[in-house]
C-alpha cells in the first residue's frame, strides 16, 4: 500500500523549496519526520493556537518575537505548539532575522518538534502549495489504489473458489489477515490460514455471533492485546456472517472491504437461495417416494445431482431436531436429510446409515426398508422405535428382537391393563370375591383349571365357577385363543404377571 499522506520528511525533499532540516533527527521522536501533514499554514501570532487544528506543519518569520525575547518565552510558544498538535515548525530566515533564534532551537529540541529553514527566496505559499499537491496526489492515489482494489476483488469473484478468492484477494491488497465468520462462530474462509491469534479468534467468534444474532447490518472494531479488528457484517439485514479484517480501516480500505462483504454476502445469498431450492427438492422428492414413485425419485435426483441411496435403504426420524444435530447430519455425504414439518426424515444405505448416526446423542429411530414399497412401514416402524424412550440411535429391529411384550411395559399399556380388569378389582371389593386372583392363577396355569385349584387351595368346580363369572364380567370369551391373550396381556401389563 502507499504512504497515507504527505510527511514532513517528503516536504523536506521537495525539488525547488531547498527546505534544510534544523534539527538534529537524533534529538526528535522516532516517527516526528513521517508522521502525515494535514496542512500547511503561516502566521506570526505569538499564540496561533486558537485557530489551528491538529496535524498541522506552521510557518513563520520570526516578528512575534522581540529582539529581546528571553528563552522562556520561546520554549513557551513551542510548548503552545506542541500542546495544540502542531507537526513541525518552518522558520523564513533573511526577513526579519538572518538565521533561526538559537532560543527557538532549544525550545523546538527540547519539545521534540522538528524545526527546518524556509530560505528567503522561497515563499511560504510555494511551501503551501507543495504540501497541497502532495494531499492532492496522495488521495488521488489511495483512490486509484481503492478502485484497483475493488476490480481485482470482483475479478476474484468470478473464479471457481468463489469468496475464498475474494477473501485471499482482499488479505493480499490490506497486507493483514482476513476471515468470514458464520453466524455460529465457525470460520469459513480465512487468509492466511491461522494467521489470526487464538485470543483474537475467539474474540471474532464472539462478536460475529452478537452480531448476527441482531438481524441488521452492523459493523465494530475491537483490539486484542496488539491485534486491532474490524468486523461488518453480510448479507441483507446482516444475518449471515462476518467479515473480520485485522486492522483499522480508512475510508479508501473501507470502502475496498464493503465491496468484498457485499460481494461475499451476495455469494452466501445466493448459496442460501440455493439450498432452499435443494432442500424443497428433496422434499419433492420424499413425497414422491411416500406416493410409492421412488423410480421416479431416482430418476429426478440423479438428473439435480442430489445423492438418493438405493435400496435397501434405512429410514430414520428425529422428532424436533437441533440445528446442531440438522448440521451433523447434513455433513454425512452418505445420508440423504430433509426437513419435514418439525421432524427430519433420513435416507441412508442399510448397511451404513447406522454408522454415520451413531454418533449423535439426540434420539432418532431407524428401521430398514429393503424396497421403495416398503417405505412407509419402514417409517412407521422407525416412529415405534422412538417410543422406546431411548437417547440417540434407536433401531426397530433391535427393539423387535425384545419381542411385542416390551410394548406392555409403558405407562400406556399399564393404565389399559388396568382399565380391563377394573370390573374384576370392583367385584372383588363390593363382593369379597376372589376372582383377580382366581383369573391370575389360572392364567399362570396355562389356563388349566386342576393347576389353578392347586395353587389357590381350592377345587377345580370353584376354579372354574369363578373363571365363567369373571369372562362374563370382562365380557370375553376366555375359551378362545383370543380371550385368553387379551386376558394374558391384561395381567401382564398392569404388573400381576411376570412377561
Amino acid at each position: 500500500m502507499e504512504p497515507a499522506g504527505p510527511t514532513i520528511r517528503a516536504l523536506l525533499a521537495r525539488r525547488g523549496l531547498d527546505l534544510r532540516l534544523a534539527s538534529d533527527p537524533a534529538d526528535l521522536p522516532a516517527d516526528a519526520l513521517d508522521r502525515e501533514i494535514r496542512w500547511v499554514h503561516s502566521t506570526d501570532l505569538l499564540d496561533p493556537t486558537p485557530f489551528l487544528s491538529e496535524g498541522l506543519v506552521l510557518l513563520t518569520t520570526g516578528t512575534q518575537f522581540a529582539d529581546a525575547a528571553s528563552d522562556d518565552e520561546y520554549d513557551a510558544y513551542v510548548d503552545r505548539l506542541r500542546r495544540r498538535g502542531v507537526l513541525g515548525l518552518g522558520f523564513g530566515t533573511e526577513v526579519v532575522r538572518d538565521g533561526i533564534p538559537a532560543p527557538l532551537a532549544q525550545a523546538c529540541r527540547t519539545h521534540g518538534i522538528p524545526l527546518w529553514e524556509v530560505p528567503y527566496k522561497t515563499p511560504f505559499i510555494a511551501v503551501a502549495r507543495a504540501n497541497a499537491e502532495a494531499v492532492a496526489a496522495a488521495a488521488y492515489a489511495r483512490r486509484t489504489w481503492a478502485l484497483d482494489a475493488q476490480r481485482a476483488i470482483a475479478l476474484a469473484a468470478l473464479s471457481r473458489r468463489g469468496t475464498d478468492a475474494v477473501i485471499a484477494e482482499l488479505s493480499r491488497r490490506l497486507g493483514v489477515w482476513v476471515g468470514v465468520v458464520d453466524a455460529g462462530g465457525r470460520f469459513l474462509h480465512e487468509h492466511p490460514a491461522g494467521g489470526l491469534g487464538a485470543d483474537a479468534a475467539e474474540r471474532v467468534r464472539v462478536e460475529a455471533v452478537g452480531l448476527t444474532a441482531r438481524r441488521v447490518a452492523a459493523g465494530g472494531s475491537f483490539t486484542v492485546g496488539d491485534t486491532p479488528v474490524t468486523l461488518q457484517t453480510l448479507g441483507h439485514g446482516g444475518g449471515q456472517g462476518v467479515l473480520a479484517v485485522a486492522m483499522m480501516l480508512d475510508e479508501h480500505e473501507r470502502s475496498v472491504v464493503t465491496t468484498a462483504a457485499a460481494i461475499a454476502g451476495a455469494a452466501g445469498e445466493r448459496r442460501a437461495d440455493l439450498e432452499h431450492g435443494r432442500e424443497v427438492l428433496r422434499a419433492g422428492l420424499l413425497a414422491a417416494i411416500e406416493r410409492d414413485d421412488g423410480d421416479l425419485a431416482r430418476d429426478v435426483a440423479d438428473a439435480a445431482g442430489i445423492y438418493l441411496p438405493s435400496p435397501p435403504v434405512a429410514v430414520a426420524i428425529a422428532p424436533h431436531p437441533t440445528p446442531r444435530l440438522l448440521t451433523a447430519l447434513t455433513q454425512q455425504p452418505t445420508l440423504f436429510v430433509v426437513l419435514w414439518t418439525t421432524e427430519a426424515i433420513v435416507l441412508g444405505p442399510a448397511d451404513g446409515a447406522a454408522i454415520a448416526l451413531a454418533a449423535v446423542d439426540e434420539p432418532v429411530g431407524m428401521s430398514v426398508a429393503h424396497s421403495w414399497e416398503e417405505y412407509g412401514d419402514a417409517l412407521a416402524r422407525a416412529r415405534i422405535a422412538l417410543t422406546r424412550g431411548h437417547t440417540g440411535l434407536v433401531r426397530f429391529e433391535d427393539t423387535a428382537r425384545l419381542g411385542m411384550l416390551a410394548a406392555l411395559g409403558d405407562e400406556e399399556a399399564r393404565q389399559l391393563g388396568a382399565r380391563t380388569l377394573e370390573p374384576l378389582a370392583d367385584h372383588d371389593r363390593a363382593h369379597g370375591t376372589e376372582l383377580m386372583a382366581t383369573l391370575t392363577a389360572w392364567v399362570s396355569a396355562e389356563c388349566a383349571h386342576d393347576a389353578a385349584a392347586r395353587a389357590l387351595g381350592v377345587h377345580r368346580h370353584t376354579v372354574r365357577t369363578r373363571i365363567e363369572q369373571a369372562q362374563r364380567l370382562l365380557g370375553l370369551d376366555l375359551s378362545t385363543v383370543a380371550g385368553r391373550a387379551l386376558a394374558w396381556a391384561a395381567l401382564t401389563a398392569s404388573g400381576r404377571l411376570e412377561s
